[in-house]
């Protein structure tokens, strides 16, 4: 399965569209894990738990859109657009919304 961010691959030429397709998921941030990362933050400047959250978020997100592109024939992804963001009373959930266009390529 290619995966990409261009409206093209290099080499290939797309034979089939197979649409749009979006993805959305909204994970809770855990209040303790929030306590941390800001005493880390303060020490060190970097919140290594929420970078974990946004790497495990950016990986359920390939994982799923290779899948339902699978689904529908497809063999690259194409035009891959993923936002980030944190939602609720006090910032407690992060919320990936994910788009791309599945297509054959030859």
């Amino acid at each position: 399965m290619i995966l990409t961010t261009t409206p093209t691959i290099e080499g290939k030429h797309i034979t089939n569209y197979h649409g749009v397709v979006f993805w959305e998921v909204i994970s809770w941030v855990n209040l303790v894990k929030d306590f941390f990362a800001n005493i880390r933050d303060m020490v060190w400047g970097r919140s290594w738990s929420y970078e974990q959250e946004l790497l495990e978020a950016r990986n359920a997100a390939l994982q799923e859109l290779a899948q339902r592109a699978m689904e529908k024939w497809a063999n690259a992804v194409i035009w891959i657009s993923m936002n980030y963001e944190v939602l609720g009373q006090k910032n407690s959930m992060l919320m990936v919304t994910v788009c791309w266009t599945a297509v054959t390529v030859a």
